[in-house]
Parts: C-alpha cells; sequence; structure tokens
C-alpha cells in the first residue's frame, strides 16, 4: 500500500505540474491540453514505461541457455526475497550499472551493463542484483519508469510552450512572453527532476538495506557500489546523456555530469550508501580481523547458489 500511495502522490504531482505549466502558457484552453495530455500520457506509462526504458538503452533479454550461473544466481536471490523471477536483460555498454523496470512484480526485469558483469565478481553482481530485486519487492520499479517516462514528457509540454504565446482564445495572456517561455523550457524539467529527487534518494537508502538482507551480506553490496562508482569514470553512458530524465532508474547515477544534471542527482552520495551498508555488517571474529579479506570465491553457508562456487566472469 505505501507503494502504491508513493506512486499516487508522484502522479499528481507531475500531473499538477503538467496543468499549472499549460495554465502559464495557454490559460484555460492550455489546461485542459495539459491535463488531457497528463491523462493520456499516466495511462499509456502505466503499461508501456517499462518496455519504453528497456527499448530506450536497446536491452537484449537473455535466456538461461546463454548465461546459466547468472540465470540461476538470480532465480536464488528472488527466492530468497519472495519474488517471481524477473526477466533478464544486458545492455552492452562499458560503464557498468545496473536497473530494474516493471510496473509490478509480476512484470518485472532486471538488466545489466555488460560493464558490470567484466568488471565485478560474483558476490558484487550478487549485491547490485539483490538491490534490485529490492527495488521490485518495494514497487519503486513502477514509480521509476513513470517517473522517467512523465518527466521527458513535461520536457516535451515545456518545448511546446511556444505554441501559446501571445493571447489565447479565453482571453488569457501568457504573461511570460518568449523569454519567459524559454525560461519554462528549462524550469520545468527541472521542476520535474526535483520531484523526482524527493522520491528517490530515500528508496535507494531502503534499497540498499533491503537488498544486502536478500544478499546475505552487506559487504557484497558495498563492494559492489565501490566498483561502480570507481569505473563509471571517464566511461560515458550515451543513452543515458540522452534521456537524462531516467537517470534515477540505474544504482548509481550513469551521468557524466558535464552538465547542470549534477547539481539535480536523485542518487545519495555513494560514500553514505557504502558506510550505511558496512556498519550493517557484523563484527569480524578477531582470528579473521588480522588476516587479509577472504577471496570473492568464498561464500558462506547461506548463500542461494553455493559454497566454493568461482567466480564465472574472471
Amino acid at each position: 500500500m505505501q507503494g502504491y500511495l508513493r506512486t499516487a502522490m508522484l502522479l499528481a504531482a507531475l500531473t499538477a505540474l503538467f496543468i499549472g505549466i499549460g495554465y502559464l502558457l495557454g490559460g484555460n484552453q492550455g489546461m485542459v491540453l495539459a491535463f488531457l495530455l497528463a491523462c493520456g500520457t499516466n495511462a499509456w506509462a502505466w503499461w508501456n514505461s517499462d518496455r519504453v526504458v528497456l527499448s530506450m538503452y536497446n536491452a537484449q533479454p537473455i535466456t538461461p541457455a546463454e548465461a546459466p550461473r547468472l540465470f540461476a544466481m538470480v532465480q536464488g536471490l528472488a527466492q530468497r526475497a519472495g519474488l517471481p523471477m524477473p526477466a533478464l536483460y544486458v545492455i552492452h555498454e562499458d560503464q557498468p550499472n545496473a536497473f530494474a523496470t516493471g510496473r509490478n512484480p509480476q512484470n518485472a526485469a532486471v538488466a545489466v551493463n555488460t560493464g558490470l558483469l567484466d568488471l565485478m565478481n560474483e558476490q558484487e553482481v550478487a549485491g547490485v542484483v539483490a538491490h534490485e530485486l529490492a527495488h521490485i519487492k518495494h514497487r519503486d520499479t513502477l514509480i521509476m519508469t513513470l517517473t522517467a517516462t512523465l518527466a521527458g514528457a513535461i520536457g516535451m509540454l515545456a518545448q511546446f510552450g511556444f505554441l501559446f504565446r501571445g493571447n489565447s482564445q479565453d482571453g488569457h495572456r501568457n504573461p511570460f512572453g518568449p523569454i519567459g517561455a524559454m525560461v519554462l523550457l528549462i524550469v520545468g524539467p527541472l521542476a520535474a527532476m526535483l520531484v523526482q529527487m524527493a522520491i528517490s534518494r530515500s528508496r535507494e537508502y531502503e534499497a540498499d538495506r533491503l537488498g544486502a538482507e536478500i544478499a546475505g551480506d552487506p559487504r557484497w553490496l558495498a563492494g559492489g557500489l565501490q566498483k561502480l562508482e570507481q569505473f563509471k569514470q571517464g566511461r560515458v553512458n550515451q543513452a543515458a546523456e540522452a534521456h537524462p530524465a531516467s537517470a534515477h532508474m540505474f544504482i548509481v547515477n550513469p551521468l557524466s555530469g558535464l552538465r547542470m544534471d549534477s547539481l539535480f542527482t536523485t542518487h545519495p552520495p555513494t560514500e553514505e550508501r557504502i558506510r550505511r551498508l558496512l556498519a550493517m555488517a557484523p563484527p569480524a571474529p578477531p582470528a579473521m580481523a588480522r588476516r587479509a579479506a577472504p577471496p570473492a570465491a568464498v561464500y558462506p553457508p547461506n548463500s542461494p547458489w553455493g559454497e566454493g562456487r568461482r567466480n564465472p566472469w574472471g
């Protein structure tokens, strides 16, 4: 119920933003047109936004025959989380990252970049996947996919603001003029991003917490986040740069920060996320504290894919 309540609040805020921009640009006519556009976008995004986002990043579905160990890992983690097996997708992108999408757990998908699989060991991949499963369990994926679609539509509405310049037929005069319409072209999408920030940051912390519980060891996700932040530097995700409204869907911010988007990030600081995860980890026994960290190939007895399995990605 909390997930659906957050979704309703987010949709209401974005719809109000639609209607407000429409009224300021075109009076009553603009408000009605914006309202109809918002209703149509909400309904369409509810059913199709997940497919749009996957297509946006050219995500390719993978089967158990193509990646048996990865498939088995995700299946085991989904069982631990009490979720149906999500659809698996791979994105051919050097920047390590991942996201989940879908309107509910029965229609969910997890997409991972090839850069993530190339750079991480099996424990760290499991931690990242568990984080995405936590989003699915909390139904955050519906919020994220809808927000990505609606934020992009708000930017489109602001661009169409030039059509409402001057006086409308109901006598409303656009108080902004051409310069004000250009300002709205910038302010509208930024306002949508602020709505995203209000929801997304707190949900990342909660997904980290539940993801650590699903994986069985918070250090797995902490190590994954550290590598994600480290190795995304210098690797530009062109698809994310072209669609910044979808950046909040990823486990870490995929944007390079070359534009103003670094000022409006929807992700909390990675360092703080790692600190919180490590605080969840049980203290090591004194004998182990003096030793080096155990190798990544050794798994605890509660591992969902068995003990002693070796890293399949090298």
